[in-house]
């Protein structure tokens, strides 16, 4: 009886500690992401919350519903109406990647694989916490357009990169890999042909259950594949929004909203978790050495790129394209989850490159907070409706800065 109480209490002291802790520290500019994942650190330090499976149940209904929502924003005729600079912008953060991964190979002597990792851990944007704190960056809605597809197709990219490298161990593991994800594909859209057929007529409002429930099973089926949960549930995302037009409650903005509030409540949980299980050996000072380096070499050079080819492509002030690229530099769950893979997945790969990662990932998290002057958070739900996002603006000059904009 008195365990069972006690197990009570530390649940609603967890509670009390992920919704209004980081609540009270978003004053001072700190993302409720990076609370919860400290707070899940220091909690593993004092021995609570280790191994509990009910715990690990709520980080996976959180890294479930980030990616879930991610996909969900996946708009193919936004990605269409700017086509030509997202091409470009692709082939850019290819290039990058390719550049990065060979320099920490030629650096440290580590093998290819662990090095693209590492690699797509420091220049892939965190879509989902992007997308979810973008309202409360400051941009205007073109730039917002800019922000979300530009943070959508890198997605896409660095998501089949993460799939190639984990299955490129053998080309029959390769096959069968790439044979099973396409099953799980091709089968997503026929659930919910079948849903919208057979139970969806007769339970109105049962969409948002369901396509969570499909995001978690597709989550798990492609952790079995070695590609982790996000991309089930990322494909489970995209698939619901191609399909509105069988069933236009799942791209609805009231589905959204809530999967959106689904999410924003899970989340801390998994970046809880996240902190609790970060390996003592990622903890150290060459770690802490190795974030200062990588903050110093690629924030400029991430925030360059993208900043020069808005403004040579769009023809925009320097100082606009500069709250773009800003926008696009938290890396927080991607980086969390790479760094987990590359420690399950690679013997010999230096703690400190991986534990590089960890504050690279904090600080850079926080960068859109300090310098667009708004604080970025997953635990802050935007419910209000927002303004229709206008097309990609092509025109030779650049729009007049607004209000604290100018670079």
């Amino acid at each position: 009886m008195l365990r069972t109480v006690s197990s009570e209490l530390a649940y609603i002291a967890l509670l009390f500690a992920l919704f209004v802790i980081p609540k009270a520290l978003q004053r001072f500019r700190i993302p409720g992401a990076i609370t919860s994942l400290l707070l899940g650190l220091a909690a593993a330090r004092a021995g609570l919350f280790t191994g509990d499976p009910t715990l690990a149940l709520l980080a996976t209904l959180g890294i479930t519903g980030l990616f879930l929502f991610a996909g969900l924003d996946v708009d193919a005729k936004d990605l269409r109406r700017g086509a030509a600079l997202v091409a470009q912008h692709l082939v850019i953060q290819a290039l990058l990647l390719a550049g990065v991964a060979w320099a920490i190979a030629a650096a440290t002597g580590v093998d290819w694989r662990p090095a693209t990792l590492v690699a797509l851990a420091l220049v892939t944007p965190s879509t989902g916490f992007i997308l979810d704190s973008l309202q409360s960056f400051g941009l205007d809605a073109d730039q917002r357009f800019w922000t979300r597809t530009k943070a959508v197709a890198t997605e896409l990219l660095a998501l089949a990169v993460l799939f190639a490298v984990l299955q490129s161990t053998s080309a029959a593991r390769f096959a069968g890999a790439s044979a099973a994800l396409l099953a799980v594909v091709v089968l997503i859209p026929l659930v919910m042909r079948a849903f919208a057929v057979a139970i969806a007529p007769w339970a109105p409002r049962s969409e948002f259950a369901f396509l969570v429930m499909l995001a978690v099973m597709a989550a798990f089926a492609t952790r079995k594949l070695g590609v982790y949960y996000l991309v089930g549930a990322f494909l489970v995302g995209v698939a619901a929004r191609r399909f509105r037009e069988r069933l236009p409650a799942f791209s609805s903005d009231r589905l959204l909203h809530a999967v959106e509030v689904f999410a924003s409540f899970f989340a801390p949980f998994y970046f809880f978790s996240a902190g609790a299980h970060l390996h003592p050996e990622l903890l150290t000072l060459s770690s802490l050495a190795t974030g200062v380096v990588y903050l110093a070499a690629m924030i400029p050079l991430r925030v360059g790129l993208v900043a020069v080819h808005r403004k040579l492509a769009l023809r925009e002030h320097l100082g606009q394209a500069r709250r773009v690229a800003t926008a696009l530099v938290p890396t927080l769950v991607f980086s969390l989850v790479l760094a987990e893979i590359v420690i399950e997945r690679f013997e010999g790969v230096p703690p400190w490159l991986v534990g590089g990662i960890i504050p690279y990932a904090l600080l850079n998290t926080m960068l859109p907070a300090l310098t667009l002057g708004a604080t970025a958070s997953f635990d802050e739900v935007h419910l209000e409706v927002t303004e229709p996002e206008p097309g990609p603006a092509l025109a030779a000059a650049p729009p007049p800065a607004g209000p604290g904009q100018a670079g």
